[in-house]
């Protein structure tokens, strides 16, 4: 199985998608975001490097799990080993939630980010902007970001600056 590297896991989340989720927070990010909630992912030596295989059993461990939440750090720095564990938690009836400070537009325009968004349900996009920032949103740091989930195998909004969808 696949090694990736990551700064840690959070095994019960409720505030990174819907449901009990575990939080893979990946290790490495060049957006440094002002404001960041996370900046010691930003070194893409830090942190420890786990295998999918890891990361599974510990999800196997809560039966009250919904999904997975892939967070950062940058997840589009390790498309390959989220990708293989993408496709573990589906076999296991979880849904795969994603964070990423790059647009939905950005990571369509290159081939290496398909093969980890063809295997999320949503994506949370775009950087954190402190000037946008909002403690009201659901599962979202600042105005600016976007929620999509896939609908019949495209991506389709659901929630940005102004609401529901």
């Amino acid at each position: 199985m696949s090694e990736l590297r990551i700064a840690g896991i959070v095994d019960d989340s409720v505030v990174d998608g819907p449901g009990v989720r575990l939080t893979v927070f990946t290790q490495g990010c060049a957006h440094h975001c002002e404001g960041c909630h996370n900046p010691e992912t930003w070194d893409p030596t830090g942190g420890k490097v786990v295998t999918v295989k890891e990361i599974v059993d510990q999800y196997k461990e809560n039966p009250l799990l919904a999904g997975i939440t892939f967070s950062g750090g940058e997840p589009f720095y390790q498309t390959e080993p989220l990708a293989e564990l993408a496709d573990r938690i589906h076999e296991l009836g979880g849904t795969v939630w994603c964070y990423t400070g790059y647009t939905l537009e950005i990571l369509e325009e290159f081939e290496y980010p398909k093969k980890l968004l063809d295997k999320i349900d949503a994506l949370v996009d775009g950087e954190f902007v402190i000037g946008e920032r909002d403690l009201s949103l659901f599962f979202r740091g600042s105005r600016n970001q976007r929620i999509w989930a896939k609908d019949n195998g495209k991506w389709r909004i659901r929630y940005d600056e102004e609401g529901v969808y």
